[in-house]
């Protein structure tokens, strides 16, 4: 197969992955109209637990289950969890486009945290791409002209804790089996959310309980695509497919929720948009950048909970 087919199959895989985080995060809205966030992703984690368990089995990497760094692991679990609860808490309150523009300083995360974690030298022109996603969010949330809501603060710690996560994983990565960073922020969110349970708890319709089912395959599903993306197509390719999500917000919110685009919010997530492209751009530049370390976030979706470790 040629190239140019590789790549190509490749983005096909990343479009499609991402179409199905976004059918993800439409079902959490629509339930969580009705359910609290923390049972959604106790049944929803449950759900992924057997495919992701599946996925574990087929490590062939030698040794246990043990972390080698575990107070790393630990605190990796602990941000993915946040992170996970918080975006889902932004999905249910906010408009789906505005939630996607928020979650998308987080390439722009990664480069700052990714300084004092990694080591990571970050020169003018990608410091300058910061600020002008900053800027970016501002528009969003234009504080001051409207409210800024715990949903607006809930998108933005998601998106910080998902980069945390990240960034963390590209420091112990090397260290610790794809297992184990993939089972114990699993194993953290079921027995944290199944604590909740007694106080949020509300008996589920079975057509509820499928949904919370497809919440939980759809993030193993996605997750899964974007890996074979990654394997596929250059990562400087499939980076910026991410912001493709942004589009099945936007349908998805006026077909099925009756969410008017907003031009602020437009405008605020082209700026955040462009500038996280040109951090994967500068990132694919020669010299550039000692670590890349948004280039290799094959996952960018540590909410989901179900995140799969790039190397």
């Amino acid at each position: 197969m040629s190239t140019q087919n590789t790549t190509l199959r490749g983005l096909g895989f990343a479009f499609l992955g991402f179409a199905v985080f976004a059918s993800h995060d439409a079902l959490i809205k629509v339930l969580g109209g009705t359910y609290s966030v923390m049972q959604i992703i106790f049944f929803a984690t449950l759900f992924s637990f057997v495919p992701m368990a599946v996925t574990i089995l087929t490590d062939r990497t030698t040794g246990n289950f043990l972390p080698h760094r575990p107070w790393l692991v630990l605190l990796r679990s602990g941000l993915m969890v946040t992170a996970m609860s918080c975006a889902f808490y932004a999905f249910s309150v906010l408009p789906l486009a505005e939630v996607y523009s928020l979650l998308f300083s987080f390439p722009l995360i990664v480069t700052v945290l990714s300084i004092p974690l990694l080591g990571e030298v970050v020169r003018a022109q990608r410091w300058a791409a910061v600020g002008v996603g900053l800027i970016g969010v501002l528009i969003v949330l234009r504080p001051g002209a409207t409210d800024i809501t715990l949903g607006h603060l809930a998108a933005l710690t998601a998106a910080f804790c998902s980069a945390f996560a990240s960034v963390l994983v590209r420091k112990i990565g090397n260290q610790e089996r794809s297992a184990v960073l993939i089972l114990y922020p699993m194993l953290l969110a079921i027995v944290v959310m199944s604590l909740a349970q007694p106080a949020v708890y509300q008996p589920p319709s079975l057509l509820h309980l499928a949904m919370m089912a497809l919440v939980g395959v759809f993030s193993v599903i996605a997750q899964h695509l974007i890996i074979l993306a990654y394997r596929a197509a250059p990562a400087g390719v499939v980076a910026p497919s991410q912001y493709s999500q942004i589009i099945w917000a936007t349908l998805f919110g006026m077909i099925f929720f009756g969410e008017n685009p907003d031009v602020w919010v437009a405008v605020g997530a082209s700026v955040i948009i462009a500038s996280g492209v040109f951090v994967v751009w500068r990132e694919t530049r020669s010299n550039a950048s000692a670590n890349t370390p948004v280039l290799r976030v094959r996952s960018p979706r540590s909410d989901t909970g179900a995140s799969r470790p790039g190397k």
